[in-house]
């Protein structure tokens, strides 16, 4: 686990600040700088937009007494997306734009329920068994 945070953690600013040079020798360094900060400043207006209209759904649904889990789910991609968006980079600012759009939140939602259904399953079928001393 910690090799793959390892390459996550190296690989990834490898590959952005590859695809940035790459990007600031065709359009220039000013434009390629300029793109970086408007999507940020873009992300984080939409970010902040759809986190105050999801915690409001949140605290609707939990003044109706019910548990508000896809909207926890959704408050957690669209604070993920910040966190990508926040972080300088194209790659990343396309990971946070895409948890932004709800479709794909959608889709990766019905991924994570199958996921932590089959988790689930897997960790009921564990028997413990207690026999008495002596």
């Amino acid at each position: 686990m910690i090799f793959k945070l390892f390459l996550l953690f190296t690989i990834i600013p490898l590959a952005e600040l590859l695809l940035l040079v790459k990007l600031g020798t065709y359009i220039g360094a000013l434009n390629t700088v300029l793109i970086v900060v408007l999507t940020a400043v873009t992300g984080a207006a939409l970010a902040k937009r759809q986190g105050t209209d999801t915690l409001w759904k949140i605290r609707q649904s939990l003044s109706m007494g019910h548990f508000p889990a896809d909207n926890l789910i959704d408050g957690l991609f669209i604070l993920t997306a910040s966190l990508f968006l926040i972080t300088p980079g194209l790659i990343t600012d396309i990971t946070g734009f895409l948890f932004l759009t709800p479709v794909i939140r959608d889709i990766l939602k019905k991924h994570i329920t199958t996921a932590a259904k089959k988790w689930v399953s897997r960790s009921k079928t564990i028997h413990f068994t207690f026999t008495q001393p002596g």
